[in-house]
């Protein structure tokens, strides 16, 4: 069989047509949803980019994989250590190469971000530039399309593609983001919720959009310096859409290239994010940094030969969920040590019965942890980072879809209901990662989630913009002074 994986970083499935987008961001996406399945309940155990590909890597959940931040502690690849490799819990990619299925990648992604352990497994790998991630599709496909060209015909491979467009900063020719001058942007946040967000002093809110102060290292044609109200709003979305419209064309471009081949309706097409984008959800914009719906939700869309077609799958499901199915579509026994369940049989258009609820974890701009189910959204905060937000959260996802409600308070036998979930979840995980320490914990021990942005750093910037109240309010909880002997 041959396998075509397309890894899109950031990418919010209610941006695509055919999860219901208004806008023409994703006309290639679109067509392969209406020849294959669509899930609608998809989500990354854990984010964002790190333990979100860690768990792509190892088929396991952050909190058994050990790389649950970008960095430093709790970022500890858990692998058995010594000379041979392990048949409980091996690496997808060896896992598939030992039963002769050639895997090849054309990712930046490890080396962005340091990850070496990424590069475990793969018959080839294609860094195809040293921008680290900051290279645009074209980029992209200028290595990959000739490569389909000479080895589109060969027999059992499984090619990884990694774009990066829907991230920031959105450096795609700007006629991208053009396209959409006038058109209908999302309803949320509204006037009034932005006003209330740009009294947030968190960084990516309204106010702070930005790490930097310098607006002129920023591309001004896609990407507005704040947001002081819904046109600037409009600026940032029409970025966004720019940048998946700009991915979506190129995917486009491999598509066709299996198509000039003759043999498009032979490939098994798999198309999924590694976590989402915050756009106003918890007075965050323009990133991935907590464990909200925002941030986890994300689209996969699957077309394979000789399965179904047209169909919408609404069963809760993990992005390990993934490996497990490709393992079980080349006849593999799932690993034990991988935390996935397969869906093969939903892509054979059987009956299968979904999870009740999913556990989702955070570690790099907050420590936190949630539990979803159908009507709530428990959110656990370890340590908030630099956001402002209550330790327990629940949410009514019924009655406030945007989650800007904390009832905690008024339902704590779902509070209750749902934190045993959390605990039953976290103890059996532990007895099975093979270390039996927590990686949230390594993070907590190292002073909390600060990696990019340290707390001295976070409060110049505060004080620079004059917002001094503030600025002292965070000097005062993470700038403790030494203690004198």
């Amino acid at each position: 069989m041959r396998i075509v994986y397309f890894d899109i970083d950031s990418l919010r499935p209610d941006h695509l047509g055919c999860y219901g987008y208004q806008r023409n961001t994703s006309p290639n996406i679109d067509q392969l949803a209406k020849d294959g399945v669509r899930f609608s309940q998809m989500y990354c155990a854990s984010s964002p980019c790190v333990p979100a590909r860690a768990s792509f890597i190892s088929g396991r959940f952050g909190i058994n994989h050990g790389a649950l931040t970008h960095w430093g502690p709790g970022c500890q690849f858990y692998y058995p250590q010594g000379d041979f490799h392990s048949k409980e819990m091996p690496f997808f990619t060896r896992y598939l190469r030992e039963a002769d299925h050639r895997t090849i990648t054309f990712s930046s992604f490890a080396d962005r971000h340091h990850a070496w352990w990424f590069f475990a497994g793969w018959d080839e790998v294609h860094t195809h530039t040293l921008k680290g991630g900051n290279e645009d599709a074209h980029e992209v496909n200028n290595a990959v399309l000739p490569w389909i060209k000479e080895h589109g015909k060969d027999e059992n491979y499984f090619l990884h593609i990694q774009y990066w467009d829907p991230h920031s900063a959105y450096t795609y020719p700007k006629e991208y983001a053009e396209q959409f001058a006038g058109k209908p942007i999302p309803d949320y946040p509204d006037e009034a919720a932005i006003q209330k967000h740009r009294k947030d002093a968190h960084p990516r809110s309204a106010k702070f959009l930005h790490w930097t102060e310098n607006y002129n290292t920023l591309p001004q044609d896609t990407m507005p310096y704040e947001i002081e109200n819904r046109e600037d709003f409009r600026k940032l979305i029409d970025g966004y859409d720019g940048g998946i419209s700009y991915m979506d064309q190129h995917l486009g471009q491999i598509i066709n290239a299996y198509r000039e081949l003759g043999i498009e309706d032979e490939i098994c097409f798999i198309i999924t994010a590694d976590h989402a984008e915050s756009f106003g959800e918890q007075g965050s914009y323009l990133e991935h940094g907590m464990a909200t719906k925002a941030v986890h939700h994300i689209p996969l869309i699957v077309r394979a030969p000789g399965m179904a077609k047209g169909k919408v799958n609404d069963h809760f499901t993990y992005n390990v969920d993934i490996m497990a199915t490709v393992a079980e579509m080349l006849g593999l026994p799932v690993p034990t040590g991988w935390d996935g369940t397969s869906f093969l049989p939903v892509l054979k258009d059987e009956e299968v019965e979904g999870r009740d609820y999913l556990v989702l974890e955070h570690g790099l701009y907050a420590c936190q942890r949630a539990v979803m189910d159908r009507k709530w959204y428990f959110l656990y905060t370890y340590h908030p980072g630099f956001y402002q937000i209550d330790d327990v959260i629940l949410y009514d996802l019924e009655n406030d879809p945007h989650q800007q409600v904390n009832v905690a308070q008024d339902y704590p036998e779902v509070v209750a209901k749902m934190y045993l979930r959390l605990s039953k979840w976290i103890e059996e995980n532990l007895a099975k990662n093979g270390v039996g320490k927590d990686p949230m914990r390594d993070i907590l021990a190292s002073g909390g989630p600060f990696r990019y942005l340290e707390p001295q750093d976070w409060v110049l910037r505060l004080e620079n913009a004059g917002w001094h109240k503030e600025a002292e309010e965070y000097r005062r909880k993470y700038m403790k002074a030494p203690v004198q002997y």
